[in-house]
């Protein structure tokens, strides 16, 4: 491989990479926003919307840069709104538990501090970039991301540590959700990050809130992956449906 095609060869993985960031937190967003004027009580409602809020500006950030990328140095015609709207199933790189039906409050809750926690580390490791535009977004990230850590690991914890029937609840979510953590840890080719690295600080944080919580780590099994390579659940494209109607039944309708 030349010079010419290992410069290629990289900005078509960074192109990649911010793709699955964005796509990732725009998946996410898009299932906790189900939770808005649905939560337990007005507060929590609040908090899970503005949890939303701060997945979107984040997907926001990546997509633009992605857009940057693509319309710089492959001569494509590209927005973040495109790139969230027009792009199909298989084209999308976000982690699986994203996509995931939110199920009841314990099972939303579980899935925002797997996820959560992962990202934190994430952006942790991403600060330090070579390149300066990531860097300069998981700076940004990281404040929010650890309130997300901080609030979804009290509830983790309220319910693990509650009532029977939490408590039945929270052990069903482990069971539900404990299958789709591995992905976190399966580098795709594009990835720059050994995110491999990031599993047993993963694992020490999981495991002090579920202590607390009185909540067991499931033995190791079989971990489903794929999303990060387009291979998804029949979830998102029913996610899509409603996220992408607008501007495909108006293509590019603003408000």
């Amino acid at each position: 491989m030349n010079q010419h095609q290992q410069i290629n060869e990289s900005i078509k993985c960074l192109i990649d990479q911010t793709l699955h960031l964005a796509d990732t937190c725009l998946i996410l967003g898009q299932r906790n926003s189900e939770w808005c004027a649905h939560g337990p009580i007005l507060e929590q409602d609040i908090a899970i919307t503005n949890i939303t809020l701060d997945l979107i500006g984040q997907a926001r950030n990546f997509y633009q840069y992605a857009a940057k990328l693509l319309v710089e140095y492959e001569q494509k015609q590209a927005t973040e709104d495109t790139l969230a709207y027009l792009r199909t199933e298989r084209e999308f790189k976000n982690l699986l538990i994203c996509e995931l039906p939110n199920g009841d409050w314990a099972n939303t809750i579980l899935r925002q501090f797997f996820f959560s926690t992962f990202q934190v580390l994430l952006f942790e490791e991403m600060s330090h970039s070579k390149d300066a535009q990531l860097s300069a977004i998981a700076i940004k990230s990281i404040k929010e991301t650890n309130y997300h850590v901080k609030w979804s690991s009290e509830w983790v914890i309220r319910l693990g540590d509650g009532t029977a029937e939490s408590k039945e609840r929270m052990i069903n979510a482990v069971d539900n959700l404990w299958m789709y953590t591995g992905e976190f840890f399966i580098p795709a080719k594009y990835e720059t990050i050994d995110v491999v690295l990031l599993k047993e600080k993963w694992l020490q944080k999981v495991k002090e809130v579920f202590d607390e919580a009185t909540l067991i780590i499931p033995d190791k099994g079989f971990m489903q992956s794929g999303g990060k390579l387009g291979a998804h659940t029949e979830h998102l494209g029913f996610i899509l449906s409603e996220l992408q109607y607008l501007q495909r039944v108006h293509p590019g309708a603003e408000w």
